[in-house]
């Protein structure tokens, strides 16, 4: 389970404090006076931006930022992603992000707008794998792609604001594309969450069938486990280790 949102509010000190205090609780030894730098340069450059949900749109950089404190990704990757939509969503400039935060996180910023620049026309599976190759080579640091599987999952959990039609592109883009490039580069939480959410609109009756399958089964295997889980606390007992089945 991921950690609670950040919705900033109008009392700004409030929101930036409490989203740093989630970033450091679940990286510690993030470093907060750039990732600080970097909400609030974020926040002044999407002001005024709301997203389809009705929310603020620092909420969107704010929970990508968050997917990634919680991946234990650097303090210069969690700070990019405050700012990944900057250039392409605002009047900021590449020579702004230079100017700020240094060609480091300009590399990252940068690479994530191409990205998105980039728009895949067929979803063949031949033509899936090249567009997962190009997205790749397009990257000068594969810094830009965890960003962006960050930026996609935040999206995927809130498609249902979305036009059908987009939604249902966005969903079969992420399981031919996001979901396969994840697993190769061993995000397999990312991967695992994104394969779900695409799965839930692309397939709902045979989504709701699965749910609730799993669900009627849970005592059938949670009976199973105790039942390998006893006997393996006995033997252990009975040895004087003390360990947690």
């Amino acid at each position: 389970m991921g950690i609670t949102p950040v919705i900033p509010s109008q009392n700004v000190n409030e929101s930036r404090d409490a989203f740093m205090q989630k970033v450091l609780e679940v990286n510690p030894k993030a470093q907060a006076d750039l990732i600080e730098r970097a909400y609030m340069f974020s926040l002044n450059a999407h002001k005024n931006q709301t997203r389809k949900s009705g929310e603020p749109y620092m909420a969107h950089p704010v929970a990508v930022a968050l997917i990634l404190a919680e991946q234990k990704l650097d303090s210069v990757t969690i700070a990019a992603s405050l700012l990944h939509d900057v250039i392409e969503d605002t009047t900021v400039t590449r020579e702004d992000i230079k100017a700020q935060f240094g060609d480091k996180i300009l590399l990252l910023v940068d690479g994530v707008t191409k990205i998105q620049q980039f728009q895949m026309k067929s979803r063949q599976d031949r033509q899936a794998e090249t567009y997962r190759k190009m997205l790749l080579s397009m990257a000068e640091d594969i810094r830009v792609i965890i960003i962006k599987f960050a930026d996609r999952l935040h999206n995927l959990r809130t498609l249902k604001y979305l036009e059908p039609d987009k939604i249902t592109s966005i969903a079969a883009e992420t399981l031919d594309i996001y979901a396969p490039l994840a697993h190769r580069l061993g995000m397999a939480k990312i991967k695992w969450e994104m394969e779900d959410l695409a799965f839930k609109y692309l397939y709902p009756q045979e989504y709701k069938e699965i749910v609730s399958k799993v669900v009627e089964s849970r005592n059938e295997r949670e009976s199973l486990v105790e039942s390998f889980a006893e006997p393996l606390r006995k033997k252990l007992a009975d040895e004087k280790i003390e360990a947690v089945v």
